[in-house]
């Protein structure tokens, strides 16, 4: 079994400053366990544990991702998801094409065919900054809640079918196959 994803690749540049974003917000950045530099992407479907055998026609019915333009992108602001209450993800939001809900919506149909469930969630597009493992005051997340995230535009012109290979640690990622869009 290997477990997969297909993501939106955010260039190298741009991780680089989403990377340092934290350090200007908080003064014991170190005291936290950030997402690192390369696992910084746009998941636009999280596939699950699949046999090895699909890799190949699962690559070969997504290949319809090369027919869409590169995307504009623009930073916004940081958010948090709550489970019970309680602050588990930091994410940092940014505007994006409304032609990748279109693209998500076709990865979603398409990949029913081999018994992957569609998502019933609305496709919201974030970046995982920190999966929160103990809780957070609400200086913390006041403090990214408040901070004005300087508009960063960007363009993506690449979507991977990557891998994700848990470890006590954390998990690796690893492309399998890179899209490169128009």
């Amino acid at each position: 079994m290997i477990r997969l994803f297909i993501a939106l690749k955010i260039p190298d540049d741009v991780r680089q400053k989403i990377f340092n974003l934290p350090r200007e917000i908080v003064n014991n950045y170190n005291d936290y366990k950030w997402e690192e530099i390369d696992k910084i992407h746009l998941t636009l479907k999280f596939i699950g544990e699949v046999k090895e055998d699909l890799i190949q026609p699962v690559t070969e019915s997504i290949k319809f991702i090369e027919e869409y333009s590169a995307f504009e992108c623009l930073l916004t602001r940081f958010g948090f998801f709550y489970r019970f209450k309680e602050a588990k993800i930091l994410w940092l939001g940014f505007s994006i094409d409304d032609s990748i809900k279109e693209l998500v919506k076709r990865l979603n149909e398409n990949l029913t065919k081999f018994n992957i469930p569609a998502e019933k969630r609305e496709f919201n597009p974030h970046l995982t900054m920190m999966r929160i493992k103990k809780k957070v005051n609400q200086n913390f997340i006041d403090s990214f809640l408040n901070f004005q995230v300087e508009p960063e535009k960007f363009i993506s012109n690449e979507i991977a079918l990557m891998e994700s290979k848990l470890n006590p640690a954390g998990s690796i990622y690893s492309s399998i196959k890179i899209f490169n869009l128009k």
